[in-house]
């Protein structure tokens, strides 16, 4: 059984099929005298993806999508994240939030925790930072480092991995989000990804949430962001 969050008294629940993306509630535009119009509310919902699960709502094929986790109406994930890997994915029911937080012109930066194989030393973690030439051109600079083992839950299925070679652990933190990027620029250092999860995207992190859980805020989707 899948543990799921809570919905905060103030969400609505409304029905999957009726609200287009970017609807979000308002007061009239024009109150009564004197009467302040209320700010836009925006619902957003953090998810920690598990392995195996696609960042969608529906599947023909019949595979673990959104829709087995997630039952609040009318939210949209921004941005994506590969079947076989894990972590945190936003999703909102705000539409110019969610082009905000997809769009990397904005700047969001994730983080990437890489399970490789291998362990990279200085100049593989300094090409990681100063970006790395894959086909479809060179990465943008990063913030690249090795790290200690995460407390992470176990994967499942697990990793596999060849007993000969160790594995260790790297950081990396990006603001684009080019097609399965991190397990590109980890093979072309040489060590090749083996699991990733990210941590966090902008201010948001997967602090509390265990796989398959979720929970939900409401912000104002007209603020800057953090």
């Amino acid at each position: 059984m899948h543990v799921r969050g809570s919905i905060r008294p103030a969400e609505t629940r409304g029905g999957s099929g009726g609200a287009a993306i970017g609807t979000t509630r308002r007061l009239p535009s024009r109150p009564p005298r004197g009467q302040a119009t209320a700010a836009r509310v925006a619902t957003l919902v953090l998810f920690n993806k598990p392995h195996g699960v696609l960042t969608r709502f529906t599947d023909d094929a019949g595979r673990a999508t959104l829709a087995d986790y997630i039952p609040v109406p009318d939210v949209y994930a921004c941005g994506r994240l590969d079947a076989d890997s894990e972590g945190l994915l936003v999703l909102t029911d705000d539409g110019r939030l969610q082009h905000r937080l997809s769009d990397p012109r904005h700047k969001q930066p994730k983080t990437y925790w890489a399970q490789v194989e291998g362990i990279p030393d200085a100049a593989a973690i300094a090409r990681l930072a100063a970006g790395v030439a894959l086909r479809d051109g060179r990465t943008a600079p990063a913030q690249a480092r090795t790290m200690a083992p995460p407390a992470l839950w176990e994967r499942d299925p697990p990793i596999r991995f060849r007993a000969a070679i160790p594995t260790s652990w790297i950081e990396l933190v990006l603001h684009e989000g080019r097609n399965r990027q991190v397990r590109r620029m980890t093979a072309a250092v040489g060590f090749p990804t083996l699991r990733l999860v990210r941590w966090s995207i902008g201010p948001w992190t997967l602090e509390g949430l265990g796989p398959g859980e979720w929970r939900s805020l409401h912000i104002d989707p007209d603020r800057p962001l953090p």
